[in-house]
């Protein structure tokens, strides 16, 4: 899976559209947290419900992770 797009923040909880790599299919709002390790991590391990692949699945180059918006190590 892939961030689509943030649709909102606050701190660092933020509600994204996801999509999958594979088959296109879009999860329309799903929580995530913007720290370094959930978007290099559990991002791309999430699997898709209409497929079932994660990111994982198709290689090194499907993942392409999102950098956070804060530097980990700032407090908002």
């Amino acid at each position: 899976m892939k961030i689509k797009k943030i649709l909102s923040q606050h701190r660092r909880d933020f509600y994204a559209t996801y999509e999958c790599e594979g088959c296109g299919h879009v999860t329309p709002k799903m929580s995530g947290y913007d720290d370094t390790h959930f978007h290099q991590n559990v991002i791309p391990k999430m699997r898709c419900d209409e497929c079932g692949k994660s990111s994982a699945d198709f290689g090194d180059d499907a993942a392409r992770p999102l950098a956070p918006k804060y530097p980990d190590s700032a407090t908002i």
